[in-house]
């Protein structure tokens, strides 16, 4: 069973056009001028029932505006979408009983009042009595480690203290489905584990869907099984988590801080030396191309390591190359 089917969805954006010069400004008043934004441009997709989907993509890719219109928040302007049956901007209120949704940047928590009114609250909206409502509280208190934040002023708790309550606020009425869009922004990284494992705890123990947006390539691994990448309202590519880091993640970027100095003429073959220092060293190379066993044996080498970092590019630069693939047989 599907929880979202969309067929050749499309949105576009009708913007004003600003004049140049005076007399433009005078006919632009009576008379402005428009010009057309495709956000979303045929976009079809399909995701199952309690599936971990990942939906990413550069900034200004129409992830949102996406999402806004799976969540009847937005019209779109041509194609079809089910969300757990309903079509979302004919269905709004009926469907808002039975998925969740947190913007990253858009609260839904009252600010100067403490979660737990929220939650009190948001039981009322969804029609839940008092008895159910007072054990889902407890029940999310405990998955999401937020026992002590409920009665402290949102105001006062640290930015991932207050993710965590909003999407256990999200999932208060029990969702079949929760659509989160970049749930981690600006959080560190115990913040982002600490959502990641609730959200996954949920989806083993009561089978909701997930729909995530993030740049954080982090986000991905931890929690999405598939991921379908979109640019420019078009998806670009589509696939296992898995398949992705093995065709795109194999640039690794390494740091390298030594208990003595640095030689200048620090170089290693195959790898590509983007800054030395006194003490330390900062390289990239392609996995595919050079050997992980072959570069850590000279960094070895090179003297006694007091720290060292492996990590993956940026999701910018995975995504960007995935695109620029794309383009070359459009």
């Amino acid at each position: 069973m599907n929880s979202i089917k969309v067929k050749n969805l499309q949105k576009t954006f009708q913007t004003k056009r600003k004049a140049a010069g005076l007399g433009g400004s005078v006919r632009s008043l009576f008379k402005p001028e428009y010009s057309s934004v495709e956000a979303v441009n045929n976009l079809s997709f399909e995701m199952e029932a309690g599936e971990l989907l990942g939906f990413i993509g550069p900034n200004g890719a129409g992830k949102s505006t996406t999402i806004k219109m799976l969540t009847g928040i937005l019209h779109p302007s041509g194609g079809e979408a089910s969300v757990l049956g309903f079509t979302p901007w004919v269905d709004r209120q009926k469907l808002a009983f039975q998925i969740g949704t947190v913007f990253g940047q858009r609260p839904q928590l009252w600010y100067h009042l403490p979660a737990i009114d929220t939650f009190t609250l948001f039981g009322k909206i969804y029609e839940l009595d008092d008895r159910e409502t007072k054990k889902r509280i407890d029940f999310l208190a405990e998955a999401f480690e937020m026992k002590d934040l409920l009665e402290v002023p949102v105001r006062k708790l640290s930015l991932g203290q207050r993710m965590r309550c909003e999407v256990a606020a999200s999932l208060l009425h029990r969702p079949k489905l929760i659509l989160l869009d970049e749930p981690s922004i600006g959080l560190d990284v115990v913040a982002k584990q600490n959502i990641r494992d609730a959200i996954r705890r949920m989806n083993q123990e009561e089978g909701v869907g997930v729909l995530l947006t993030s740049h954080d390539a982090g986000d991905l691994e931890a929690l999405c099984k598939r991921v379908i990448i979109v640019n420019h309202g078009q998806i670009v590519y589509e696939d296992k988590v898995s398949n992705l880091k093995r065709k795109f993640l194999t640039t690794k970027l390494v740091e390298v801080r030594y208990a003595e100095g640095v030689a200048k003429d620090f170089s290693i073959d195959g790898v590509e030396i983007l800054k030395v220092g006194h003490y330390g060293v900062k390289l990239k190379f392609d996995a595919a191309k050079t050997s992980v066993e072959s570069v850590l044996a000279h960094i070895s080498a090179a003297g006694d390591i007091v720290d060292i970092t492996i990590s993956d590019p940026p999701l910018e630069e995975v995504i960007a190359k995935i695109y620029e693939q794309a383009k070359e047989y459009e």
